[in-house]
């Protein structure tokens, strides 16, 4: 079943949603509606063909474990050649920009002004972040998400040169991991991500790192 938001900032419950895990439509993309839709596992998805916001909580998650993070013998190496720098939250809007500008003639492309400007927002109170990789001074991969407790909701990554995605990606997982991190979600299962590790656990698994203190 697909619920209807009000303006009331609420959600139900995500077990009453659709088999494919879309639960609710409208609403919007204020801070607080964001921060609650996270912390119960849902998240945001523009549908610009309907021009509504849709809203997600799959029952069953595709995460990586930090401690689990697969890293390849050719990453290894090109770990190891430290030709790139990594960074984090030194460039926020510059990452969500190129990931939105990869994806904009894509179908199902979601990530448009309202969506840019609402993570945007986020970042600006502490609950957005940014993993940044350079080539020298330019900027070529990253990736973004939210950032509430001991979880990382990854939102969207973009390479610009080979492997930077997947770099963003190994830095983040170590550096959350030493933090106290205890799960990346991803949202959706890609080949790229089951590569690193990436796999399915159930929606009331994933709830209990979600709400770990």
């Amino acid at each position: 079943m697909v619920f209807r938001l009000t303006n009331e900032i609420a959600f139900p419950d995500p077990h009453l949603g659709d088999p494919d895990g879309l639960l609710a439509i409208g609403g919007d993309l204020s801070v607080d509606r964001l921060l609650l839709a996270y912390s119960h596992g849902i998240f945001p998805w523009y549908a610009f063909r309907r021009k509504v916001i849709e809203w997600w909580c799959p029952m069953q998650r595709f995460v990586i474990f930090p401690d689990e993070i697969h890293i390849s013998h050719s990453m290894r190496a090109l770990v190891n050649k430290q030709k790139y720098k990594v960074t984090v939250n030194q460039a926020f809007e510059d990452v969500i920009k190129a990931c939105g500008d990869l994806r904009k003639h894509e179908e199902g492309a979601w990530l448009g002004k309202e969506m840019t400007a609402a993570y945007i927002r986020l970042h600006e109170q502490g609950f957005a972040a940014s993993v940044e990789v350079w080539e020298e001074d330019k900027l070529a991969g990253g990736l973004y998400g939210v950032t509430i407790g001991r979880c990382f909701f990854g939102e969207s990554m973009f390479s610009l040169a080979p492997n930077t995605s997947k770099l963003a990606l190994i830095f983040l997982a170590q550096l959350f991991g030493s933090r106290g991190g205890v799960l990346i979600d991803c949202q959706f299962e890609t080949p790229h991500l089951k590569s690193m590790g990436g796999r399915f656990i159930s929606y009331d698994e994933y709830m209990k790192y979600v709400k770990m203190p």
